[in-house]
């Protein structure tokens, strides 16, 4: 059965991550635009981040120009992300989360669990929580703040660890 532990991505700064390192770990992947409507709730997924990453919790960052409302390089990406909302989770190079050039993580998260367009995703920060186990668990809406999806959060924390 494949997991979120059986990708690999790149980080906005260049280098390869094997999603395998995250293993244990509740994740919550979200796809992220800096010039959308919704960056702000970059705000709200830092404060998640750090009041839960002791507990387990990752947040993923995955920049996407899909709906052409981000910038076209990782560098202004990161100055905005940083400067403008303090993010300290792990953000990743652009993708595509819809298409023939969607990125094999998105195209797992999708076909996992499905939205109010069947696959495809909605618009940004359409966010997925995925469990110790590397198993999607939920799928979010972009409109669904990180404080509504605090309790689900939580939930999938106090879930037994997988040995």
């Amino acid at each position: 059965m494949t997991t979120l532990s059986d990708f690999q991505a790149e980080a906005l700064t260049g280098e390869q991550v094997d999603l395998k390192d995250f293993e244990g770990k509740v994740v919550l992947v979200v796809n992220t635009a800096s010039q959308c409507g919704l960056a702000p709730q970059f705000e709200g997924l830092e404060q998640l981040y750090r009041e839960l990453q002791d507990e387990g919790l990752v947040v993923l960052g995955f920049p996407s120009d899909t709906f052409k409302q981000e910038h076209d390089s990782a560098d202004q990406i990161a100055e905005v992300c940083q400067k403008n909302y303090g993010v300290s989770f792990p953000m990743f190079a652009p993708i595509e989360v819809n298409g023939p050039s969607t990125h094999p993580v998105f195209q797992w998260l999708k076909d996992e669990k499905k939205g109010m367009l069947g696959g495809a995703i909605k618009w940004n920060f359409t966010k997925f929580l995925v469990g110790r186990d590397g198993r999607v668990i939920e799928r979010f809406a972009p409109t669904t703040t990180p404080d509504e999806l605090r309790p689900q959060v939580e939930q999938a924390l106090a879930a037994p660890s997988v040995e």
